[in-house]
């Protein structure tokens, strides 16, 4: 699971080694944020594709996802970009994706915090829900497999603000998700982790983009915004960039997380 791409230095950070993060780790599944994708601020249908053939399964969001109304269309259209799912009902597009690759059905769960962000729906009732309806193989498929149901193997990526949020949703899920993954802050946090009931969590993924700045963004800029309280337009920092994120080994034959990584690569910005 890949954090937040910020701009056009994410993109090219993510398209020059995700591909090698991949085949490294042997991943089966990959997952990557990309709400700020789009010049730090929401999609567009291009940087979408840029996420995807790279090598991404699924590309979530959060809360902006809705910056490019242009975009709200693709959300429609294309169920491999998530928005969270707690939105209320009527919102476009989906917030979670049920699949099957490698032999494994894979559950995604896109959840936005409430904690310092908008007052929206539920999102441990949220996910309630959806694990509920889909968190097994379908019943009629059981026989396929014996007597016992193939476990699904369920990522969470809890896009919140507030670390006690996340860490209350990472214990919520504990033994029904495999992966909860927080993002937003854009900082990578060191409390990757098992979970007593065999999930693997972390607070932050960080950030895919310049690490020299601020979030992703022109550090003169938002030091500009924070000292004279004058709300300048925020351009994304240039700059050598990595990849952030974390490689979950997942058992297969009980949904349970074995071992949890987090990853920092970086990418130089030239040519």
């Amino acid at each position: 699971m890949i954090g937040d791409v910020v701009g056009e230095p994410g993109l090219a950070a993510l398209e020059r080694e995700l591909p090698s993060l991949i085949h490294e780790y042997k991943a089966d599944f990959t997952v990557v944020n990309g709400e700020n994708a789009a010049d730090g601020f929401g999609m567009t249908e291009r940087a979408l594709n840029r996420i995807l053939q790279s090598g991404a399964d699924v590309v979530t969001s959060g809360n902006h996802v809705w910056e490019k109304r242009e975009f709200w269309s693709v959300l429609e259209s294309n169920d491999r970009v998530l928005r969270p799912a707690n939105y209320p009902p009527g919102a476009p597009g989906n917030g979670w994706l049920k699949m099957k690759k490698n032999g494994v059905f894979w559950l995604v769960i896109n959840l936005q915090g409430r904690d310092r962000l908008r007052n929206i729906d539920c999102p441990f009732r949220a996910f309630d829900a959806i694990f509920r309806t889909y968190g097994d193989v379908e019943p009629e498929r059981h026989e396929l497999y014996g007597m016992f149901p193939q476990p699904v193997s369920t990522l969470v990526d809890f896009h919140a603000e507030s670390t006690k949020e996340k860490e209350s949703l990472g214990f919520y899920l504990d033994s029904r998700a495999s992966v909860v993954a927080g993002t937003h802050t854009h900082v990578q946090t060191a409390d990757n982790r098992l979970l007593p009931g065999g999930s693997a969590y972390i607070t932050d993924l960080g950030m895919t983009g310049v690490q020299d700045s601020i979030i992703g963004m022109d550090t003169q800029i938002c030091v500009d915004r924070a000292v004279k309280q004058v709300l300048y337009h925020l351009e994304c920092a240039q700059g050598e960039s990595s990849v952030q994120g974390i490689a979950a080994e997942i058992d297969e034959k009980t949904g349970k997380a074995l071992s949890i990584r987090r990853i920092g690569r970086t990418a130089s910005e030239q040519g």
